[in-house]
C-alpha cells in the first residue's frame, strides 16, 4: 500500500489525526502536494461517495471523514501552487438547509489553484446571501453545492433569485454534489454541471477565458 492509499483509507475511517500525520509525512518526503490532494485525499472522498451510494456509509461516518479531510487540507494548503493575480471572482457555498462541506471544501482548494478568487460563504447559505455576495464582489462565477436530495431544489431557487435581481446574465452558474446530475442541472437552468471538484478545476482551467468574454 502506497502513502496515497494510506491517506485515503485513514480519511475513510474518519481518523483525522492519522490523516493529517500521513499528509505531513508525505510532504516531508517531498511527495507532490497536487498528488497528495488528488490521489490521497480525493481518493478517499471518491471511496466515501461509493459507500454513500451503496448505503454502506451513513451521515455520522461521513461527518468524521469530513473532519479528517478538513484537517488534512489545512496542512496541505500552503504547499499547493497558487498563481499571482486573479482574472475573476467566484462565489462558493452549500445551499440553504444543507450543512455538508466535503465537496465544497475540495472545490475551494482546487479552484483556488487557478487565477480565480474564491469567496467561500460556507454551508446553509440562503438565496439572498448568494445574491448579496455576487453583487458585493462583482462575481462572474457561482459555484453551488449540495449533498442531500432534499436540498438540491434550493439550487433552482438561487437561480430564480438571480433572475429576479437582474444578475443572472452576470454569472456562470455551476452546480454539483452527490445527488446532482447533468439532466437536473439543465432542468433548473444552471449553466454547467461537473461530476467532482477535479473535473470542475480541469474545465475552468481550459475554459476560463472563454467564460469571461
Amino acid at each position: 500500500m502506497d502513502i496515497y492509499e494510506e491517506i485515503g483509507n485513514s480519511l475513510l475511517e474518519g481518523d483525522a489525526e492519522k490523516t493529517d500525520g500521513l499528509v505531513r509525512k508525505a510532504l516531508g518526503k517531498l511527495y507532490p502536494a497536487e498528488m497528495i490532494l488528488e490521489r490521497g485525499l480525493m481518493g478517499g472522498i471518491k471511496k466515501m461517495e461509493e459507500k454513500f451510494q451503496s448505503m454502506s456509509m451513513f451521515v455520522p461516518d461521513a461527518l468524521l471523514a469530513a473532519r479528517a479531510l478538513n484537517i488534512g487540507l489545512e496542512s496541505l494548503r500552503p504547499y499547493l501552487k497558487q498563481k499571482n493575480g486573479y482574472k475573476c471572482t467566484a462565489i462558493l457555498g452549500t445551499v440553504e438547509g444543507d450543512y455538508h462541506d466535503i465537496g465544497k471544501n475540495l472545490v475551494r482548494i482546487y479552484v483556488s489553484t487557478l487565477e480565480i478568487k474564491v469567496i467561500d460563504l460556507g454551508v446553509d447559505v440562503s438565496k439572498e446571501e448568494f445574491v448579496h455576495a455576487i453583487r458585493k464582489h462583482n462575481a462572474q462565477i457561482l459555484l453551488l453545492s449540495a449533498l442531500l436530495t432534499t436540498t438540491i431544489k434550493e439550487m433552482e431557487l438561487v437561480i430564480r433569485e438571480l433572475e429576479k435581481e437582474g444578475l443572472r446574465d452576470q454569472v456562470s452558474v455551476f452546480v454539483g454534489g452527490l445527488p446532482v446530475t447533468k439532466d437536473f442541472a439543465q432542468s433548473i437552468g444552471a449553466d454547467y454541471y461537473t461530476r467532482d471538484a477535479l473535473a470542475l478545476r480541469d474545465f475552468l482551467g481550459k475554459n476560463l477565458d472563454r467564460l469571461l468574454k
